[in-house]
């Protein structure tokens, strides 16, 4: 697995969505690379001060922009 793959499927990892092989595939990877696992730190910091938020939940757009700013970081 690579930056990209796993940037894909933070989502579905963090929910524990995924399969077992790709949820080891994720875990091998976070293990060996730490700017994943920083951006893994980072959308849970995000989605803990989201569910913070007043109201119903964070505007389409505001979520948008936070997606498009994750995956604009650097990787590997």
């Amino acid at each position: 697995m690579n930056c990209a793959q796993f940037v894909e499927l933070v989502t579905e990892f963090l929910d524990g969505s995924l399969g077992e092989p790709t949820e080891l595939r994720c875990l091998v990877h976070l293990a060996r690379c730490e700017g994943c696992e920083t951006y893994l730190d980072q959308f849970r910091q995000t989605v803990a001060a989201a569910g913070t938020l007043p109201g119903p939940g964070l505007p389409v757009a505001a979520r948008d922009q936070l997606l498009g700013a994750f995956r604009s970081l650097p990787r590997d």
